[in-house]
């Protein structure tokens, strides 16, 4: 909840860089609570079958607009990629297939023109022998 949290507060910084973690736990919980808020509009009787929303999910996904596009221009830094990398996703199909790789390969270790690695100063994960 703290990675969701952490990347609500930073919801109009475009740089620095955000790690595989912050970014799919930001994915995770707003699939979550969509899924949540779409149950409550159907109850409620505010969801469209037309138009595939209800008015409470609408207004959580305009809410997380940004902080969503936000937070992927950080994950694309933290790969060595510019921000504008995100309209690739404006290719029918194949843009989201390569900002999905893109999302899911490593950080770049260190420091890279966007800033320095989120994982450093962390202890690393010990692997245990086979």
């Amino acid at each position: 909840m703290n990675w969701y949290l952490g990347a609500l507060k930073k919801y109009a910084d475009f740089s620095g860089r955000a790690r595989r973690r912050e970014y799919w736990f930001f994915v995770l919980f707003n699939i979550i609570i969509s899924i949540v808020l779409t149950i409550c509009d159907v109850f409620v009787g505010t969801y469209s079958a037309a138009a595939s929303i209800g008015i409470l999910t609408g207004i959580y996904t305009l809410a997380v607009l940004i902080p969503g596009i936000a937070v992927t221009v950080r994950r694309l830094h933290d790969t060595g990629r510019s921000g504008w990398w995100v309209l690739i996703i404006l290719v029918p199909l194949i843009g989201a297939i390569v900002l999905l790789i893109f999302m899911v390969i490593d950080s770049q270790p260190g420091t890279n023109a966007y800033g320095s690695s989120p994982k450093e100063g962390e202890a690393p994960v010990a692997t245990v022998p086979a």
